[in-house]
């Protein structure tokens, strides 16, 4: 069954809403690591990639072109990327107990799965 416009926009908001309750997540995991050298470290790289595809499915929204909306669509997975290498850091590492990590990690890579999914068939329909 084909999407209407009404559904791929509903899909869209609802996409938006998940990435930004990611990043709050994000961000209440990046208080609870150790306030050591390492801890504030990590804290501030996953802070930097765990919050940005939010904002940068936000911008990929009001494309100016296809070009550009596949440009920031990618950002969006490169950061959904690093911050899956992040969180598997901080799990290997056992800078927090791996219950925290679990639906994160989770979370992350349905994330992943979608954006990659979408940037493929988003090609195929331009080609």
């Amino acid at each position: 069954m084909k999407r209407t416009e009404k559904d791929n926009q509903s899909f869209a908001d609802r996409l938006e809403d998940r990435l930004i309750n990611f990043a709050v997540r994000i961000i209440r995991l990046s208080a609870r690591l150790p306030r050591t050298p390492a801890g504030k470290h990590v804290a501030g790289q996953i802070l930097r990639s765990g919050t940005s595809p939010a904002p940068n499915y936000g911008e990929a929204r009001g494309a100016e072109s296809n070009a550009d909306f596949i440009h920031k669509i990618r950002v969006v997975l490169k950061e959904l990327n690093e911050t899956s290498i992040w969180l598997r850091i901080i799990e290997r590492s056992q800078m927090l107990p791996t219950t925290l990590l679990v639906d994160l990690i989770q979370e992350n890579g349905e994330l992943c799965r979608i954006f990659t999914s979408s940037l493929k068939t988003f090609r195929e329909v331009k080609n």
